[in-house]
């Protein structure tokens, strides 16, 4: 067999990038593409208990690196990435109550923020994202569109979206589209 290198390329690098809609105005929203770097999934064992206060200490200390995404599970998130070797080294963190699987080579993070953010969201999801009903550092898993995506608010006018690598993309155009009205700069990192 011959050798070769893996070459990593962000799965938004040939997505559209500029601004885009209405010209500039309080309400403009800001798309970027955020760094590709560790997501963990976090799976209970059954009769593990509680976990709320063993989860965090897996992740490396930023604010809301935590997400819920089911009952028993969570998705550590981090801008850095890790080697096997790093991510083998936190299961005894764990004491056997839960196991990790590495799932940053098949998700993607996406950051959406500015004054109309809640009302750009609005046209995809049917998630009540008002910061009375879903204060910074929530997380629910929800449909944009047609596409499942881990939605987590980061700010009081910011949002990052976790979605599945392979609809990346599509989801990046289909919010450019939904911001269109208030004008969005899309940045993608290039």
């Amino acid at each position: 067999m011959a050798d070769f290198a893996l070459l990593h390329r962000p799965a938004l690098a040939d997505a559209k990038s500029g601004s885009f809609g209405a010209p500039s105005t309080v309400q403009r929203i800001r798309l970027a593409a955020l760094p590709e770097g560790h997501v963990l999934h976090v799976l209970s064992s059954r009769g593990s208990g509680d976990l709320t206060d063993l989860i965090p200490r897996i992740g490396d200390g930023a604010s809301h690196a935590v997400r819920p995404y089911g009952p028993g599970q969570w998705f550590v998130i981090g801008d850095a990435p890790l080697s096997a070797a790093e991510i083998f080294a936190k299961t005894p963190l764990l004491d056997g109550k839960a196991s990790i699987s590495d799932q940053g080579h098949g998700r993607v993070r996406i950051g959406i923020s500015g004054a109309s953010v809640e009302a750009v969201l609005a046209k995809g999801t049917a998630v009540d994202l008002a910061l009375s009903n879903f204060p910074v550092g929530h997380s629910a898993m929800t449909l944009i569109g047609h596409i499942s995506a881990l939605i987590s608010r980061t700010g009081p006018e910011s949002f990052e979206l976790l979605v599945l690598r392979g609809f990346a993309e599509s989801l990046w155009d289909e919010l450019i589209q939904m911001s269109l009205e208030f004008g969005v700069d899309a940045r993608t990192g290039k």
